[in-house]
């Protein structure tokens, strides 16, 4: 067979846990349902995990474990929740895992990802190296085997970060098509700026150090017919265009990236479409389905490739969508500017920079190396917490500086989203834990630089306004 098909979902919710009870508060915005992890558990998760085929009459014939025959990553904070709030989905996830090991040559269609979704080109070194940590440790507890692959949260890509990755045994991630800047498949180097990157063949990068990170770049047109088009009304000519993509002569894998919701939630019933175009790729003898895993097994990069740096796939102008009022956008206000996002970044940047140097200063007389033993605290967190006491203290604040850059925080129109009042209460919660270490009034001059941050409404004018009305504050 020289023609293959891989479908890859990337399911995430941001964190939601109020960082001071440790439990989802009730949001309004996601009723009938108690919350957005709920809600598009209902609507998502659960039904891929039991996709109704029907037959002529209407009438469901079988079901399908969706997530046994694609490529996927769940975000590992919305693993730790659902393993609690919804059993027998987080089941039904893993047992996929198990069962597509068995279809894909010993190879999982689970991939990890980057702990805690933060723009990995923006992040610190120290924070960039934790997340890599976190997220393969976080897949191991719960799969049961060391990752092959990892998603970078917004496809937000830099050597640094493909290097730590590679150093932490990571072998591949998927990239936009616009992410790839030139390809040399001989001996000459050749632009693919603009998309122009031949998607059906894997390809290798090599890195600052010396080691390699095999990367493959998503057909684009599919991708999007998927998530904006009407390609998901018609699981059949969904699988066509699939085999279609894979056309030409050679080798040639025809895959797509989407955003797990897709397929259900925000295409309602399209994870039956999703069921049936699987189905529809099994039957034919024209494209056989696979994952990266296995056909990087079967297929050694013969091409390389140079990312563009510092880009993503949600932002056309890079990763300004997280520092500033680019244009990009998601939200019902077109006269809503996006101003604000750059004076949040640098409040919390320089909030980070005093939570590590407390961090640094006081965890020295605690633990020989304060850094490892942040990035072992992971461990901890999944055995179920472990004890309190100023250790915990001091790596509880690290905690909560890094769920303080979930990208969902800037991904919006306005600091008055629940997703941003997220991020704005994580960082509060580092803020006081700073303070208690050190005696410093940390809280009191965060809340005035949070103050340089302009919101779009009278209602809330600034970011302090908006943070100051969360529960337990």
């Amino acid at each position: 067979m020289t023609r293959y098909v891989c479908i890859h979902g990337h399911f995430y919710q941001p964190p939601r846990e109020n960082p001071w009870t440790g439990r989802v508060d009730r949001q309004r915005s996601a009723l009938p349902y108690h919350d957005w992890n709920e809600r598009v558990t209902i609507q998502c998760y659960a039904p891929n995990a039991a996709a109704r085929l029907l037959d002529g009459e209407g009438k469901v014939r079988r079901t399908l474990n969706n997530y046994s025959r694609i490529s996927f990553n769940f975000g590992p904070t919305l693993l730790s929740w659902m393993e609690k709030a919804s059993p027998e989905t987080y089941a039904a996830i893993l047992a996929a895992d198990r069962e597509s090991r068995e279809r894909f040559s010993g190879h999982g269609g689970a991939i990890a990802q980057a702990y805690s979704h933060m723009i990995m080109p923006l992040a610190s070194s120290r924070d960039k190296r934790t997340q890599v940590i976190w997220g393969v440790r976080d897949f191991m507890h719960r799969f049961g085997r060391k990752p092959e692959g990892m998603w970078l949260p917004e496809t937000a890509v830099d050597l640094e970060t493909l290097d730590i990755m590679t150093e932490e045994g990571i072998r591949f991630t998927v990239l936009a098509p616009h992410q790839a800047l030139r390809v040399r498949e001989g001996g000459t180097w050749r632009d693919v700026r603009g998309g122009k990157v031949d998607t059906t063949v894997p390809y290798s990068c090599e890195l600052p150090s010396g080691r390699k990170m095999a990367l493959f770049f998503y057909n684009g047109p599919i991708a999007h017919d998927i998530a904006f088009g009407e390609l998901l009304k018609d699981g059949g000519s969904f699988a066509r265009r699939m085999i279609d993509g894979a056309s030409g002569e050679g080798l040639r894998l025809c895959h797509v990236a989407v955003d797990g919701e897709t397929f259900g939630h925000h295409h309602r019933f399209g994870e039956m479409a999703l069921a049936y175009c699987l189905e529809k790729l099994e039957e034919s003898r024209k494209a056989e389905l696979t994952v990266y895993g296995e056909f990087l097994e079967k297929h050694t990069p013969k091409a390389a490739a140079e990312i563009a740096e510092n880009t993503s796939w949600s932002c056309s102008h890079g990763v300004e969508r997280w520092r500033s009022d680019c244009g990009c956008r998601a939200g019902d206000h077109p006269e809503w500017r996006q101003e604000w996002r750059g004076p949040l970044r640098e409040a919390l940047d320089g909030l980070r920079a005093e939570v590590d140097s407390i961090f640094e200063d006081a965890g020295s007389k605690l633990f020989d190396d304060p850094w490892k033993a942040r990035d072992g605290y992971i461990d901890v967190l999944l055995q179920g917490g472990g004890q309190g006491g100023r250790a915990r203290e001091l790596l509880e604040m690290e905690r909560n500086a890094m769920l303080m850059y979930t990208s969902c925080g800037w991904f919006f129109d306005d600091i008055s989203r629940i997703e941003t009042v997220q991020v704005l209460s994580y960082a509060m919660r580092a803020a006081e834990l700073a303070g208690e270490i050190s005696g410093q009034d940390v809280k009191g001059s965060f809340l005035k630089e949070l103050e340089k941050v302009g919101g779009n409404t009278e209602e809330v004018p600034n970011a302090r306004v908006a943070v100051e009305g969360v529960k337990n504050r």
